[in-house]
């Protein structure tokens, strides 16, 4: 991810302390830092990363205006004159402080970055791809269980069509007719109840993901921290008490627009009233995207700001399918079996000079790789088959929907007929 993504910025004040005066100017949050602009000269006054801040609070300045306050190692800075509003601009700093860079991507960074090999580049390449698959994989055994209940559904239907069917041939038959279904039928025996079951499921609906949100409905002034959860039938939004502010459906939202990779809206239309809009920004937001153009696919837009996003997240999904699994078979191959040659003979010289240059993986870090590609094959063993079934169960469902429709119609013909 590109660490000089403006994730948002607001116009405010600065106190300078060399000069002891208020400067005027924009302050801006990036993933990985703070940063303050002049509005007069364009200078950068303040330009520090996240991970060096030690305390975010609301202050006052000489007990009249109210301020923002950041400790920054042992730098205390002040600024005011923050607009929407300070509870606005302390929601997000707090948020992404708190959440991304506590995170092993924000606090971790740096070690990680001096101590990376080619194995752990390899080793890390290849978890985010697992997790992708997993995320893929979750997706689908949920959508798999909605085609579940549709069949359970079309059983009912068909159930009823029967219990329907011998009623209207009943009233079709006189009651002196010797032969009328009433003299040998039996009562009826009542069906079990499955409106119980199907709030069962409705209750027992796995979550897809839950990431922490900073919630902003219709006026930039009214922003809140909260919680958003994707399912498998929509999404939820509630607060800090997991108490439900909005839940949409699937079929309720109406477009999803990804302003940054860190910020989307989802919106549902009505006519003749206001629409229904959230805006929601997080620091996890780029691992909830995937999964949202998954669902959503045909209802979600990338603005201008994600364009970059999506390129750059789509793009190692090409490779990955070529070079990174073949260069991952390599690497293994050469370190399991090093006296094996992975070409011809004559490439064995030029291949082990460029070994040489490279870093050498280590026999756990080959293990682990090991490991990671056989936990991909078998997802993708595992969604290879959970798709067939989908097939057929698709299929069923199509034969079913098509009976049901003609045993309707038959059935409101001989109704028409009685009356």
């Amino acid at each position: 991810m590109n660490e000089d993504i403006r994730i948002h910025s607001w116009p405010c004040s600065y106190y300078l302390d060399t000069s002891k005066q208020w400067v005027s100017g924009r302050l801006s949050l990036t993933p990985a830092a703070i940063k303050f602009t002049a509005d007069k000269t364009g200078e950068v006054l303040v330009n520090f990363h996240l991970s060096s801040i030690s305390e975010i609070k609301k202050e006052s300045s000489n007990l009249i205006f109210s301020s923002l306050t950041i400790l920054e190692r042992n730098t205390k800075h002040w600024f005011s004159s923050l607009q929407p509003s300070r509870n606005v601009v302390f929601n997000i700093l707090e948020h992404f402080w708190r959440e991304q860079l506590l995170s092993s991507q924000g606090a971790g960074a740096e070690a990680a970055a001096l101590q990376s090999t080619k194995g752990k580049e390899l080793t890390g390449l290849l978890m985010g791809s697992q997790k992708r698959l997993e995320d893929t994989a979750k997706v689908l055994h949920y959508q798999g269980e909605q085609f579940d209940n549709i069949m359970r559904g079309l059983d009912k239907i068909e159930g009823d069509m029967d219990v329907a069917d011998r009623l209207l041939t009943e009233l079709e038959s006189p009651s002196w007719w010797p032969f009328s279904s009433k003299l040998w039928k039996a009562p009826l025996e009542p069906k079990p109840k499955e409106t119980a079951a199907v709030s069962d499921l409705k209750n027992q609906e796995g979550i897809i993901i839950r990431i922490p949100v900073i919630i902003t409905h219709r006026t930039d002034s009214n922003v809140k921290p909260g919680k958003l959860t994707l399912f498998a039938s929509g999404l939820e939004i509630s607060d800090c008490n997991s108490q439900v502010i909005h839940r949409f459906e699937s079929k309720d939202v109406d477009d999803i627009r990804v302003h940054t990779p860190y910020e989307i809206s989802v919106r549902q239309r009505f006519i003749g009233k206001p629409d229904t809009s959230y805006r929601l920004l997080s620091a996890k937001m780029p691992e909830a995207i995937p999964l949202l153009e998954m669902q959503f696919s045909k209802k979600i837009q990338f603005l201008e700001d994600a364009l970059g996003f999506v390129g750059a997240r789509k793009s190692p999904q090409v490779d990955f399918g070529t070079s990174i699994w073949q260069a991952a078979t390599g690497l293994l191959g050469g370190v399991v079996q090093p006296s094996s040659p992975v070409g011809g003979r004559e490439g064995v010289d030029n291949e082990q000079a460029q070994l040489q240059k490279q870093e050498k993986i280590s026999q756990e870090e080959a293990k682990e790789l090991k490991q990671i590609l056989k936990k991909l094959k078998s997802l993708a063993l595992e969604t290879e088959a959970e798709l067939e079934r989908q097939d057929e169960a698709l299929d069923s469902i199509t034969t079913s929907v098509d009976r049901a429709t003609l045993s309707i119609d038959k059935q409101n013909r001989r109704i028409k007929k009685l009356t």
